[in-house]
């Protein structure tokens, strides 16, 4: 049976203690900008998302320690929506209950597309890392986005193939079932027509069937690809990659920047993604100032490689920070008051970061920024 009589003393204690507190622990908790982050720590695409939310902190922390925000803290709470829609507006609402005033999130395409149709209600901003769906952002003029859209994707890889002459017979295989890979596909396939090589083979997958793909890889043998197009995430791709080992299948292989992960896939030999290239805005190796601190703070406190998801997240935390500077916010304005000011602020910001210099957004939310590409040789990736 309960001690009920200690129970109560203890609660009184504890109310005793809250009611002696200085009024400026509660006054420092109203004077924080509110950040939720939101992406899957946990599932079939908990690589991107703890990235995310890894690097996100990193930025947090570092302006905190340089003083905040037009002098204000921020405070970031990152939420797990295991790459699922429902789970994802879950943890949107759990934060609106919190106190959250912007969404960092969510990662993953579908998800995110769920949250903005809720964030679009509320007017409350949101800016994405990473969902690259058209949809992610169209919902109503509060979301932004760091990452390239779905469609500059494809255009972008199908002309990076073509003007560097990379193979003149290209096999793509795609998810049909996902909105990220259809239309990543259906861009990279109209760019091509107007590139230096031919489609020879175009092979679809659902999210049904994505665990053999021997039939998809044997027609693109057997039509002579030179080259393997893959607009979809890494865990596929493990499986892509180690099928065609066994089918003595060796094409050049290109994917976007869902594919970055791969080196992480549990049981995966990586020697086999050896000579991938893909499409991303962040290379780990690269020697500029910014580049280089952020993946020596990423590795000592996580003990890995930043990916792009990471890059992406980090810029996305100095985004906001710009914003709130370009319009003077304080952490007294409502969600929606501070939206409305956001979306001007992100219009008239210039920032540079890991995936971009000089980058820019128009009033729609696309970023405007270069695109890069990465090859993994010896098990990490390399600037092209």
């Amino acid at each position: 049976m309960r001690n009920w009589k200690k129970v109560i003393g203890v609660a009184a204690a504890a109310a005793m203690t809250v009611s002696m507190l200085p009024m400026s622990v509660f006054a420092d908790d109203a004077a924080t900008f509110k950040i939720g982050g939101i992406g899957p720590v946990t599932g079939p695409a908990a690589a991107y998302g703890s990235a995310v939310m890894n690097a996100a902190q990193i930025a947090v922390d570092e302006i905190n320690e340089a003083g905040g925000v037009n002098g204000a803290m921020l405070e970031f709470n990152p939420q797990d929506d295991e790459h699922d829609a429902e789970k994802s507006v879950n943890a949107y609402n759990t934060l609106k209950d919190w106190g959250a005033t912007m969404i960092l999130g969510s990662v993953t395409s579908a998800p995110c597309i769920a949250v903005e149709a809720e964030a679009a209600n509320d007017n409350m901003f949101l800016l994405t890392p990473s969902g690259s769906a058209v949809d992610c952002i169209t919902a109503g003029d509060n979301a932004f986005r760091v990452c390239f859209s779905d469609p500059s994707q494809g255009t972008a890889s199908a002309q990076y193939i073509g003007e560097n002459g990379l193979a003149t017979k290209v096999a793509a295989i795609y998810d049909s079932s996902d909105v990220y890979s259809s239309g990543i596909y259906a861009t990279f396939k109209a760019e091509a027509e107007n590139q230096p090589f031919e489609i020879v083979a175009e092979e679809a997958f659902t999210a049904d069937s994505k665990t053999d793909f021997t039939v998809q890889l044997q027609k693109a043998k057997d039509a002579g690809a030179e080259l393997v197009y893959l607009p979809f995430y890494y865990n596929e791709a493990s499986l892509v990659f180690t099928q065609a080992a066994a089918m003595d299948f060796s094409p050049l292989w290109f994917g976007v920047d869902g594919m970055d992960g791969i080196l992480s896939v549990e049981g995966f030999d990586t020697s086999l993604a050896e000579g991938v290239m893909l499409l991303t805005p962040f290379a780990a190796d690269a020697q500029d100032d910014l580049t280089v601190n952020f993946v020596a703070k990423y590795q000592e406190l996580y003990n890995e490689v930043p990916n792009q998801f990471a890059a992406d997240a980090y810029d996305g935390i100095y985004i906001i920070k710009a914003a709130l500077e370009q319009c003077g916010a304080t952490p007294d304005m409502d969600a929606s008051t501070l939206c409305d000011a956001m979306k001007t602020a992100m219009t008239e910001i210039t920032v540079d970061g890991l995936t971009g210099a000089g980058m820019t957004w128009t009033a729609d939310g696309e970023p405007s920024k270069a695109p890069k590409a990465v090859v993994i040789e010896n098990g990490a990736y390399k600037a092209m």
